[in-house]
């Protein structure tokens, strides 16, 4: 049975991270998709035509994913044949937290619709089509999934992971003191734990 693991990166990442999971997943071919969309429409499209261009002769599909990967793989690949996703920090709740972003740079809803994008003074580009498209668009997915999240997380809530992980029915596992971006030697050590917890197994 030939199976096939495709990493997603979140943003500011790269395809070269999926290297570090090969030893993870010594049975199956390990890759990294380095996309170029930077919202959902264009995701949707990109990552379709990614998948279905990669996973054929494989008998088995999984997906890891990060952050901003895991939430344009939901938008995107829900219908797809997957066997298992690991997400990592995935975005689960895009309006809120779109919604977060235009209260910490002190954005109104009207203000955002007149101008249509406003930069933000951390880095963002607030974006009304982003937020219309998202409010649109929301989160269907039925995939068999486990989840990965750090108490420390920035960006997501333990309150909105742990209603999202409770509406698709997938195992939550919590790192205390991990952040959104898991990266530090104790932190991907956890990381690495986590994908060979029992039930993990491929």
């Amino acid at each position: 049975m030939k199976s096939l693991v495709i990493y997603i990166h979140g943003k500011g990442g790269n395809a070269a991270e999926a290297e570090h999971y090969k030893p993870l997943f010594p049975d199956c071919e390990v890759m990294g998709f380095d996309y170029k969309a930077e919202n959902p429409w264009d995701a949707k499209d990109e990552f379709i035509k990614y998948l279905e261009s990669v996973s054929a002769g494989y008998d088995q599909v999984y997906l890891v994913a990060n952050s901003i990967g895991a939430y344009f793989s939901m938008i995107s690949l829900s219908s797809s044949r997957i066997t298992k996703a690991y997400f990592i920090s995935p975005m689960v709740d895009m309006e809120k937290l779109i919604c977060d972003m235009m209260m910490w740079a002190g954005v109104s809803e009207d203000e955002l619709c007149e101008k249509k994008t406003i930069a933000t003074g951390f880095g963002e580009t607030l974006s009304w089509e982003y937020l219309s498209y998202v409010r649109n668009h929301p989160i269907q997915w039925n995939v068999p999934t486990k989840i990965l999240y750090g108490s420390k997380d920035n960006l997501v809530s333990l309150e909105t992971i742990t209603k999202f992980a409770n509406k698709i029915n997938a195992p939550l596992t919590v790192m205390e003191g991990g952040e959104h971006w898991f990266h530090t030697d104790e932190q991907m050590k956890f990381l690495d734990e986590w994908i060979k917890l029992p039930g993990n197994s491929r």
